[in-house]
């Protein structure tokens, strides 16, 4: 069985019904109106491309014989950046040639990128249309800096403030972002080609630190509703990859985010006090953290009050990032209702990381994490939860590491419940999971069941997470400190040195097998 995901005026992208973490259990072939399409797949999450808009289909895989109709959306208009005077050779500068394509879509209508390499300046979308880039189409990033203009952190409008660029957190003037919508609704970007910043052939990331202006990311959105990224791959960007901030009702399916792992600060998807978020079928392989859930810092977080939540994250890879799935550490908003299930996780330094620390303020509660059937594999500590992370420039003063002498008040940042169940980990190194709640506001509940860790032969030693004092482990068990309630089902080590269980200030412990 399997069910559909999305549909555009030339795209679809569908779900097989399985347990399996984001690859099927054995290949497939998928049948569009009774003719083969394309190779076989092995992916949950498959997609269809090159569609006839307003048109029926049916679909059928070879896996059970079962089907589903659906219609593509119909169009009002068809908008072909060549027939406009784009060159698409790569050397030509087609910024005009694709803005002016945007600008005169009229709603409800495509924007065409057929297959060339289109050198471009920042380019601003806008609502109600459809932009499709062709197999072959690149989208790519001028590498001049001066080309980018500056977007100010914040506007005035009627005396009240609009954040309208921001950079870690806090309204930051930074450079505008390659493809960037403000208040846009009704917008999709699909097909198979392939937006890439080119900052591996520009300065961008030979000065990520210090500047006064933030480097672009690869798309932005602010304030924006009803938004699709479909089959788009992403590479290369100044900075973060896909930055949606204070949206809503965003989705993510099939999309792939590459950069090389030296590459400074290239998260690539970091959804920041957003609202109903889905990633799905997604792939990720880049220099930070592959997927970073925010809500900004102290300012931002007291300010709007905006948490990011309602996001579900659902047969994704992720790959070689410092973390798979993090938190914070800007979550002075909150993070509430969080769900990731039947995802893989790939050599990433850590698979959950949750940062945070005294002064994210009393609204940055996290709570209603749960994470569901999920394998690890060559991850060096599968679970971190760090509310003491050495982050902003007073990150190693007392206040931030110090274990007694503070009180519960308006810097106090809160954990709830987290939930983990069924899930493997294979290939750890450092330790299972490194768990540290403050001692004047402890970690409420953290529940595993039905998880297995096991540990390489050859592991290496290595610090699990970012924290003043902490030292090396080396193929050690779970760590937890100031936890209120700490639930353990069906927990199952292999390979452990010493201690499965390393108990700090636990209020109360349950252990099942």
């Amino acid at each position: 069985m399997f069910k559909q995901l999305y549909v555009s005026c030339s795209s679809a992208c569908f779900e097989l019904s399985n347990k399996e973490p984001y690859y099927s259990p054995s290949q497939f072939k998928v049948y569009l109106n009774g003719k083969e399409e394309g190779e076989a797949r092995s992916e949950n999450v498959f997609s269809l491309f090159n569609l006839a808009p307003d048109t029926s289909y049916t679909l059928r895989t070879s896996l059970d014989g079962s089907e589903v109709v659906f219609r593509t959306l119909p169009e009002t208009a068809r908008v072909d950046v060549k027939a406009l005077g784009a060159v698409g050779d790569g050397q030509s500068d087609d910024t005009f040639y694709l803005q002016t394509a945007i600008d005169l879509c009229p709603a409800g209508g495509r924007v065409v990128v057929p297959e060339g390499t289109y050198l471009i300046r920042p380019v601003v979308l806008k609502s109600d249309i459809t932009l499709e880039l062709k197999k072959g189409a690149v989208l790519l990033g001028d590498p001049v800096e001066e080309h980018y203009p500056v977007v100010p952190a914040r506007i005035y409008i009627d005396g009240k403030e609009v954040v309208t660029a921001s950079w870690e957190g806090e309204p930051f003037d930074c450079y505008r972002s390659l493809l960037s919508a403000y208040g846009a609704k009704n917008v999709a970007v699909v097909g198979e080609g392939v937006i890439n910043g080119n900052a591996d052939n520009s300065t961008w990331w030979q000065t990520p630190k210090g500047r006064k202006i933030a480097r672009p990311r690869l798309v932005f959105l602010n304030r924006c509703e009803n938004v699709v990224f479909h089959g788009i791959t992403g590479m290369n960007s100044a900075s973060w990859n896909f930055h949606p901030f204070f949206s809503e009702n965003l989705a993510f399916y099939g999309i792939s985010v590459k950069c090389p792992p030296s590459a400074p600060n290239t998260d690539g998807l970091d959804p920041e006090s957003c609202k109903n978020v889905t990633i799905a079928g997604c792939k990720f392989s880049v220099g930070d953290d592959c997927c970073a859930i925010k809500s900004g810092k102290i300012y931002m977080g007291k300010t709007y009050k905006t948490p990011a939540d309602r996001h579900t994250l659902r047969n994704n890879l992720f790959c070689d990032g410092h973390g798979a799935i993090v938190l914070g550490s800007e979550m002075s908003g909150g993070v509430t209702n969080l769900t990731v299930s039947q995802c893989l996780f790939r050599h990433t330094d850590r698979g959950l990381r949750i940062k945070t620390r005294r002064g994210r303020g009393k609204d940055a509660v996290i709570d209603g994490v749960e994470f569901e059937n999920i394998k690890m594999q060559d991850v060096i500590t599968p679970f971190v939860i760090n509310m003491y992370y050495f982050c902003d420039p007073d990150g190693k003063t007392e206040y931030v590491w110090a274990r007694e002498g503070y009180s519960v008040d308006d810097g106090t940042p809160y954990l709830g419940k987290f939930s983990f169940r069924d899930i493997e980990c294979n290939g750890c190194e450092c330790m299972a999971g490194y768990f540290d709640g403050l001692t004047e506001q402890p970690i409420k509940e953290i529940a595993l069941e039905n998880v297995a860790f096991s540990f390489k032969a050859d592991a290496k030693p290595a610090l699990p997470a970012m924290l003043t004092g902490v030292r090396e482990y080396c193929k050690e068990g779970l760590y937890a400190d100031n936890v209120e309630n700490l639930v353990l089902k069906n927990v199952t080590f292999k390979g452990v040195k010493g201690e499965k269980i390393i108990k700090k200030n636990i209020k109360n412990i349950t252990e099942l097998q």
